[in-house]
């Protein structure tokens, strides 16, 4: 805690430094007591802002995470379904998500649903891609075992492979809870009039640089708060399940 907060200081100091120093505008880079006052000021703006932006997050998160786990399971009951599926997923990969973004907004509209798809494109990957090579590292004896004692493949992936992948499915939920307050920003940012994206949006637009730091700081602790209840989910479920 203690090193934490030495962090904090020592992070505002050298930002209240480079202005002094360099004499920065505050329409260029704002103080930190200039932040701190726009978010109280607007405190009950950025709450609302910040409640419609955690709904995309977290329905996003479910969502992706769902759909990434049960596509991991289908290719690994079936190493064809893999060989063809695996390089699709990694092409997909190639494409930002950000060119998708305005693509979605069209199709979708304005509302929350471009925001969510947005979400679990971006969530979607890593869950399945990290799951997925949790299933494939299922020790070759337990397998053999499992065989001639005559379990069927629906047995040996309930109760042999998905328990031995679960350290690399909470991995990929891990890195997902981080990823995907991004994807619900970006679709703010393409197209929306609520959400913290929209508010740095039309905050830029106005020049209140103060009010966009303040947004982004809070979007930020949402984020730690997020990935730190998703790790102590996944490691409940880990506690519950693992072999």
């Amino acid at each position: 805690m203690r090193t934490v907060l030495a962090l904090i200081v020592t992070v505002l100091a050298l930002w209240q430094g480079v202005i002094w120093l360099a004499g920065m505008p505050p329409f260029l880079l704002p103080s930190p007591i200039s932040v701190a006052e726009a978010l109280w000021i607007n405190r009950a703006e950025i709450t609302r802002h910040a409640g419609y932006t955690l709904a995309e997050v977290a329905l996003g998160f479910v969502l992706g995470s769902a759909l990434g786990a049960a596509l991991a399971v289908a290719m690994g009951f079936s190493a064809k379904l893999t060989a063809v599926l695996r390089p699709i997923l990694t092409f997909s990969q190639t494409i930002p998500v950000f060119a998708l973004a305005p693509i979605l907004t069209l199709w979708l509209g304005f509302g929350m649903a471009p925001k969510i798809a947005v979400t679990v494109l971006i969530v979607f990957f890593p869950v399945c891609s990290a799951f997925l090579d949790g299933l494939a590292r299922t020790p070759q004896a337990a397998l053999d075992l499992a065989q001639v004692m005559g379990a069927s493949r629906g047995r040996i992936m309930r109760h042999l492979r998905i328990p031995a992948a679960l350290p690399y499915l909470a991995t990929g939920l891990r890195l997902a809870a981080v990823y995907a307050p991004i994807g619900a920003v970006i679709g703010e940012w393409v197209g929306g009039a609520r959400g913290l994206g929209a508010l740095m949006i039309h905050a830029n637009g106005r020049m209140k640089t103060d009010l966009v730091f303040a947004a982004l700081l809070v979007l930020s602790v949402m984020t730690v708060v997020f990935a730190r209840l998703v790790a102590i989910a996944v490691a409940r479920l880990w506690r519950r399940y693992a072999v």
